[in-house]
């Protein structure tokens, strides 16, 4: 899998998507806080695996935390979050299958992506990247021509 380049200068405005889900279907967007650390990451363990939890809590180790919810009610939809693996990195990032199609995931993107913004960066790097379409179309992201070998090229994975 390849990075993504997205730059933060110029990002789509969410708010109205934002405002429809809002509305529509109770969701709130929210950047995490501490006292949530183990529910987040023991979600993340259940629906996207032990390594975005590990990526999760580190998130959690950040001031401000480096990780974007969405949530009806006490129910967790979805998160994104950034700096996690590597400086100016996004991801890792999901909504749960049965929340998919919504926008969700745009919006907790963007959200993520303003906030690297607003630590002074000009372009982010997504990692990894397996929906590049998604990235494409949501934020004008390109693919880094040669990135096949990247961070994650030695990560030690389980037998």
């Amino acid at each position: 899998m390849k990075d993504m380049l997205v730059r933060l200068i110029g990002l789509p405005d969410v708010s109205i998507e934002e405002a429809r889900l809002m509305k529509k279907e109770k969701i709130v967007f929210r950047r995490a806080i501490a006292p949530e650390k183990h529910l987040v990451s023991n979600w993340v363990l259940e629906h996207f695996g032990k390594y975005w939890k590990s990526e999760t809590e580190v998130a959690f180790s950040r001031q401000p935390v480096s990780c974007w919810l969405a949530q009806r009610e006490n129910d967790i939809l979805g998160f994104a979050c950034y700096e996690s693996t590597a400086r100016n990195f996004f991801g890792p990032t999901g909504t749960i299958e049965s929340e998919r199609g919504k926008g969700i995931g745009k919006v907790l993107l963007i959200k993520a992506l303003e906030s690297m913004r607003e630590m002074g960066y000009a372009y982010a790097i997504i990692g990894g990247v397996g929906p590049v379409g998604f990235y494409e179309k949501a934020v004008n992201a390109k693919t880094i021509e040669g990135s096949e070998q990247n961070i994650y090229e030695n990560l030690i994975r389980e037998s």
